[in-house]
């Protein structure tokens, strides 16, 4: 597709995913931290495949999750943005919105106002009806994170079928927010 999105706020440009990202994100995703609520940190090898999967679905749909670029320095930071699940759920057919930044880069708002550029896009642009966000009830930074952008919780907890039974990641809270909603913000 020829015309891929970029979309920009004050501080942070939301692009394209380009090779000098991959080492970066390599390292963000085998910080064990910043992966408490996955399954487990990912291998250069996993997270580079990961970034490929996501730069293609950027390049067929022209959004996605995007890198995010500091304006000031043009240092990525992680990702933002849109996604369509293709694994099962509960909720399928739907767009979530989600996230991971570098934990350096943690508390600075860098991921609610990126995440309310991509909010506006979704529902400006692609005129979405619902954006919906996920996370372990256990994740209380990025539930933060849908609460300041406006999400309501659906009170529709659910366990995330890539998780094993026993997984104490499994119980995922669902967040959404509608056109409406985000119009009368």
């Amino acid at each position: 597709m020829d015309d891929i999105a970029q979309l920009e706020t004050n501080r942070l440009i939301l692009r394209q995913w380009q090779a000098q990202d991959y080492a970066h994100f390599a390292k963000i995703n085998n910080d064990p931290l910043v992966m408490e609520y996955y399954p487990s940190i990912l291998t250069e090898l996993e997270s580079n495949a990961l970034a490929k999967r996501i730069e293609d679905l950027i390049s067929t749909h022209g959004w996605g999750f995007w890198a995010l670029e500091l304006k000031e320095n043009n240092q990525f930071i992680g990702f933002i943005g849109l996604n369509r699940p293709v694994y099962e759920l509960p909720i399928n057919p739907c767009v979530e919105i989600g996230w991971r930044l570098a934990k350096n880069y943690w508390r600075n708002g860098y991921a609610t106002e990126a995440a309310n550029a991509a909010l506006k896009y979704a529902f400006e642009i692609l005129q979405l009806t619902e954006v919906v966000s996920f996370a372990s009830v256990n994740n209380i930074k990025s539930i933060a994170v849908m609460k300041r952008l406006h999400m309501l919780n659906t009170l529709q907890n659910f366990d995330h079928p890539d998780l094993a039974l026993v997984d104490h990641l499994r119980e995922h809270v669902l967040y959404k927010i509608t056109k409406t909603q985000w119009n009368n913000i």
